[in-house]
């Protein structure tokens, strides 16, 4: 059995950063330190106050108030969100990053549609994880309140008729499938079809992962900043695109001996040395 502190410390870095941002968010609303409408996406707030760009991007982390729908949506995040990240997306977290990215720009161009507009819009983030989660492991069996249990393919469904049940809102869910559908078929879908994968995730969130030096991410283009606190592992690559590659040891004195044994051959009858390495016939 593992202590509170240490389940947190095993929480890969951007599960761990979005639900304790929500976690925070409600709590402060709780507090009463803000107006949650300060925060609501209003496009008319937005692009007529330029002031208020916040907007865009304070709706993701609030999940409503202390309810039962709220503790839902934070364990959503700590199961389906953290096994994402250790799964699919291991050793891979700026692409998880830009996945969230990807999610939340869909849905506040779907929010500019009237009827599917929705003052907040972490609910519908995480309703995305859920999705592609489901997608990932379609296989997995899920059990729902020990009563039911189904493929986790059915997942996003099953939570979407518990939402109707309840007399939740149906839109946000549905937008964040939405949502989630189309990243997973720009990354897996189309290019299984035969496809190009042009989906990439772009240089300025590998710059911003390896800037704060959190995660992991395997064959990053840009190395770590040497400030950060925690290390950005992975292999190292110059900002240019080119792989930097530093010889061991052991390498150097491997090419010493085959430059030497190269220098100490004759060279051919015809005058004309041979410059390539030399091996032994029984090498």
């Amino acid at each position: 059995m593992s202590t509170p502190a240490q389940y947190y410390e095993s929480l890969p870095p951007v599960s761990k950063f979005y639900g304790v941002a929500c976690l925070m968010t409600t709590s402060a609303l709780y507090l009463g330190l803000y107006d949650p409408w300060n925060i609501a996406l209003s496009y008319e707030d937005v692009f007529k106050r330029f002031q208020q760009v916040w907007r865009l991007i304070i709706n993701f982390f609030l999940l409503g108030p202390f309810s039962p729908s709220f503790a839902i949506h934070l364990i959503m995040i700590a199961r389906y969100g953290v096994l994402l990240e250790k799964g699919p997306f291991d050793k891979r977290t700026a692409d998880y990053v830009w996945m969230l990215i990807f999610g939340a720009l869909s849905l506040l161009v779907m929010g500019a549609i009237p009827f599917l507009w929705t003052p907040f819009m972490a609910g519908s983030l995480v309703f995305m994880i859920v999705y592609v989660w489901s997608r990932e492991f379609p296989n997995a069996q899920i059990s729902i309140y020990g009563i039911v249990t189904l493929k986790g393919f059915y997942l996003p469904w099953a939570f979407l008729a518990l939402d109707l049940i309840f007399g939740s809102r149906l839109m946000p869910d549905i937008i964040g499938m939405i949502a989630g559908h189309l990243y997973y078929f720009l990354t897996v879908l189309h290019p299984l079809a035969g496809g190009k994968y042009v989906f990439k995730t772009p240089l300025w969130v590998h710059k911003l992962v390896a800037y704060w030096g959190k995660g992991i991410q395997v064959n990053s283009p840009v190395q770590r900043d040497p400030s950060a606190g925690v290390a950005f592992q992975g292999r190292s690559f110059r900002l240019n695109g080119n792989r930097t590659r530093t010889s061991t040891p052991s390498e150097q004195e491997r090419q010493a001996q085959a430059n030497s044994s190269a220098a100490s051959q004759p060279s051919s009858g015809d005058g004309v040395a041979f410059r390539g390495k030399s091996y032994r016939l029984s090498s």
